[in-house]
């Protein structure tokens, strides 16, 4: 799948590809600043948070440093029936937002659909699950206190100016599970200056780092921060520990009285760990069952029009002489080698309409999509989902 902010990310970092992720502290500007207000914008996220029922951590706001209680912007909004619904309290934020505050939505790919197709490319693009919360930041308002992620984070500018600083890590590559707290900030800083609309900046796991709008008088900033999240030798030990109770000798209780089974332990788990690499493990985590949230497809609704395929990771292709298998999401799915043009379109992650695709790859391609969002492989194109690609993602029969 094809993304413009993909693209301009790897362009503002000098990347090629997702390869450098984690490596080291990088910083870059995008060529087309205009793409940002395609992203997000300070009034679409406030619009997003009048028409839904968010709760803490979901939605957070933040003055003077500290979190401000929720009872001050969020209010009850009671039916004539009585049912009562968290909502944020538009009047109460504004006032907050006014003074000097910062308000961020975690998750934000949850609620928005540019942002759940950003991030669905970005983890086609990285092979990992990524996430993105937004931060609108107003005034002089300060932000967090320096702070380590336990994830990579790719940072996007959108509007506005904020000062950060970045510092390099006092642990190498701390976990958020780890045998260390990682308490101590490192004093070595390896950056420091003011993020500016279109601006693009990547600070690795572990990286010390703080950002703040104090001194900058009125004004604003806002940002996205895509959270990637890479597998490790734990997470590969953690799926063999799994695997091991498949095997008789590691369900047995361990016997403190006797001096027994010690020696046909450590044998057994040196053969699974030679049975079962680290690369094995990596494909496995790409095909397990996670299956995304979409709108079902219902015939009682209207036709199948056009669907978009809306995987985690992309769909692997196994062809097989006369048939082709589809593995992804936990499934395969088998279908005649002739179907292949036309699953390859479907599955290309990017908005495909059905009569245009049946003019290129024959009328086939119904059934085959009727089949993909059955199976929840693929999804119904809504407006509101198509709205996600549009100008970021081109169709696929264009």
């Amino acid at each position: 799948m094809e993304h413009r902010l993909i693209s301009a990310i790897e362009v503002a970092l000098g990347w090629s590809g997702a390869e450098e992720l984690g490596n080291s502290f990088v910083r870059g500007s995008m060529e087309d600043p205009t793409l940002v207000s395609r992203i997000m914008t300070a009034n679409r996220l406030l619009d997003i948070a009048m028409r839904r029922s968010l709760n803490r951590p979901q939605f957070r706001c933040f003055q003077k440093g500290e979190e401000v209680h929720p009872a001050i912007y969020y209010t009850d909004s009671v039916s004539p029936r009585g049912q009562s619904i968290p909502m944020v309290n538009m009047r109460s934020l504004g006032k907050l937002l006014q003074e000097g505050a910062t308000v961020i939505m975690d998750q934000a790919n949850v609620f928005d659909p540019t942002m759940e197709v950003a991030c669905r490319a970005l983890q086609w693009w990285s092979r990992e699950r990524v996430q993105v919360n937004a931060y609108l930041t107003t005034n002089d308002a300060a932000g967090f206190p320096l702070h380590w992620d336990d994830h990579d984070v790719v940072i996007v500018q959108l509007a506005g100016e904020k000062e950060w600083e970045v510092h390099a890590a006092s642990r190498k590559v701390p976990m958020y599970r780890d045998s260390d707290p990682n308490n101590t900030p490192s004093d070595k800083i390896i950056w420091s200056g003011v993020m500016r609309t279109g601006d693009v900046m990547h600070i690795p796991r572990g990286h010390w780092h703080q950002a703040t709008r104090t001194g900058s008088g009125s004004g604003k900033s806002l940002h996205v921060t895509f959270g990637i999240t890479k597998r490790t030798g734990a997470s590969w030990l953690a799926w063999l520990a799994d695997w091991c109770r498949e095997r008789e000798i590691f369900r047995h209780d361990l016997d403190r009285w006797h001096e027994t089974g010690g020696e046909a332990l450590t044998t057994a788990a040196a053969q699974l760990v030679g049975e079962r690499s680290p690369d094995d493990f990596l494909d496995a985590y790409e095909q397990e069952t996670m299956l995304p949230r979409q709108v079902p497809f219902l015939d009682i609704l209207g036709p199948l029009d056009a669907v978009a395929c809306t995987t985690h990771f992309p769909p692997r292709f196994q062809e097989h002489g006369e048939s082709v298998d589809i593995v992804t999401s936990g499934k395969k799915l088998t279908f005649a080698a002739k179907a292949l043009p036309a699953l390859r379109l479907l599955l290309s992650g990017r908005p495909v309409p059905l009569e245009r695709a049946a003019a290129v790859v024959g009328t086939e391609v119904t059934e085959l999509a009727e089949i993909l969002v059955k199976e929840e492989l693929c999804a119904v194109l809504t407006p509101e989902l198509s709205s996600g690609y549009t100008g970021l993602v081109t169709n696929a029969v264009s």
